[in-house]
């Protein structure tokens, strides 16, 4: 009798410990939201989000919004339903987000914006924001125009999307730095929605309007800047000689036109946050304290640095 009561004794304990071995070894389920596919930086970051889930295991649900805020409030409405463990955020815009993130909140599932931030009256929506300092990248793009039209021309500025924090802050770092330089002038400013096809159109609008009053173009976005050059190589001038053009992003097609010398300088922002974002994801379900705002470093790069640089570029 003994012996049975030790024997059931045994069982139970490895029963109990096979059972917190399956519950330690659970698979985290992950949403993510992810804005689309207008850019080769925004590919370059949901290729690192899906690649870095695969290397750790995590079942990753995916969703393209095709640019539209409304896809993405749909999606993370999907995610809660699925009872997913945390949702990755590319957000489009800035607003609009307070009634589906108190509906994540209220299903205990933590929110982790990526590459971009949001404005809310209630900042507990969200865990953290991992992004660049957008306002940063405007600066250094201001101060490498100041520098290389030496403190005296006209500019033009193809900003991202309209309510996007990457495009207003971007704009808000370089208008406010450039001012510190009132002999170069912002001849205009206009949307081209981050990508080539409509940064090409607007350009060839400015080069119709301006022509060569035009000294630099900057670009909120490396396709914005690439469409740029295509329509100022129509328009029979050259890009980076006849106007200098600088971009935001460091993708290698930006390098690629540096080493071509149509482009002369960029400023990074990296677009590789896939395996950040989990290893944070999964320190908030742990419950540990995460700083609000993880900012990415990021640098500028110019065609002088180009050619041995491009080589190491991973996106």
């Amino acid at each position: 009798m003994r012996k049975l009561w030790i024997f059931a004794l045994l069982v139970s304990l490895v029963a109990a410990f096979a059972g917190m071995a399956a519950a330690a070894e659970k698979t985290l389920v992950v949403g993510f939201s992810q804005i689309g596919a207008e850019s080769g930086w925004r590919t370059a970051e949901t290729d690192s989000v899906i690649s870095a889930a695969k290397e750790l295991g995590i079942d990753l649900k995916f969703s393209d919004a095709q640019q539209k805020q409304e896809n993405q409030i749909k999606a993370i409405r999907s995610f809660i339903a699925q009872g997913v463990d945390g949702i990755l955020l590319a957000p489009v815009v800035e607003t609009g987000w307070e009634p589906v993130l108190t509906e994540a909140q209220n299903a205990k599932i933590p929110v982790i914006l990526l590459d971009r931030g949001i404005t809310v009256n209630d900042d507990s929506l969200y865990v953290c924001k991992i992004t660049s300092d957008f306002v940063f990248e405007g600066r250094e793009a201001a101060k490498w125009v100041a520098k290389e039209l030496g403190g005296k021309g006209s500019v033009v500025q193809l900003q991202g999307t309209p309510g996007a924090s990457a495009a207003t802050e971007r704009q808000k770092g370089f208008e406010e730095e450039i001012a510190k330089t009132p002999d170069i002038k912002i001849l205009e400013s206009q949307t081209g929605d981050f990508t080539m096809e409509l940064g090409k159109q607007v350009m060839e609008a400015f080069l119709k309007k301006y022509g060569k009053d035009i000294n630099a173009v900057y670009a909120h976005n490396d396709d914005m800047g690439l469409g740029a050059i295509q329509a100022i190589k129509e328009a029979g001038l050259k890009p980076g000689e006849d106007i200098k053009i600088i971009t935001v992003d460091a993708t290698k097609a930006a390098f690629e036109a540096m080493v071509a010398g149509e482009m002369n300088a960029v400023v990074e922002c990296n677009p590789l946050l896939g395996p950040l974002a989990y290893e944070t994801l999964k320190k908030a379900i742990a419950g540990e304290k995460i700083d609000k705002w993880i900012v990415q470093k990021d640098e500028l790069f110019t065609k002088d640095q180009a050619a041995s640089v491009i080589g190491s570029r991973k996106y």
